[in-house]
């Protein structure tokens, strides 16, 4: 059996071990990519959705302008507007069909994936491959203890918050600069 202890360290070396296999090139081109955006939009279902809507609310922060999909104020899609698409499988109906649409208008897709050669890694114009587990347990993807897509969701959350601090630092923002973006009606 093992301890609470055990598996916390499990978990962390986990992450560490799919750290280690990001490319850190993927993460700087995407932070160029934002911040010569004119408009970033962020798409993903289910919890790469929650890991998406989290790095829109870290952009926002740095004062970038984004959007989520679906949101009922999300403003239409252009041709000059970046899209980052979330989904471990890169498989996920709803996230490729976004993908796919603001492609067709022009849009620059960056895909956060596993699998390059997916539907969503065919459609994007740029890639942050995260080499770790998902649902489907490929054989080729990293070893984990924990259900479905969890190590996938932490890594991506952590590779997108380095991309965050990124943008941060070539745009000067520090924290009481990103302080004052902060909702302030909580």
């Amino acid at each position: 059996m093992t301890t609470d202890h055990d598996q916390f360290d499990s978990v962390l070396a986990e992450i560490r071990c799919v750290a280690a296999g990001i490319d850190r090139h993927q993460i700087r081109d995407l932070a160029d990519a934002l911040i010569a955006a004119r408009r970033i939009f962020v798409t993903g279902e289910g919890r790469s959705g929650f890991m998406a809507k989290a790095f829109a609310m870290r952009l926002m922060h740095l004062g970038l302008p984004v959007d989520v999909i679906g949101e009922t104020t999300t403003p239409a899609v252009r041709g000059t507007d970046t899209v980052v698409a979330v989904s471990g499988s890169g498989t996920t109906g709803g996230t490729v069909r976004v993908a796919e649409q603001a492609s067709a208008l022009g849009a620059a897709i960056w895909a956060v994936t596993t699998d390059p050669a997916s539907p969503l890694g065919s459609t994007a114009s740029g890639l942050l491959l995260i080499p770790a587990a998902t649902k489907y347990r490929r054989a080729d993807e990293a070893p984990t203890i924990q259900p479905l897509s969890s190590l996938f969701d932490q890594a991506t959350h952590i590779a997108l918050d380095v991309v965050c601090l990124q943008i941060a630092g070539a745009r000067g923002v520090d924290n009481a600069l990103a302080a004052r973006a902060h909702a302030n009606t909580e």
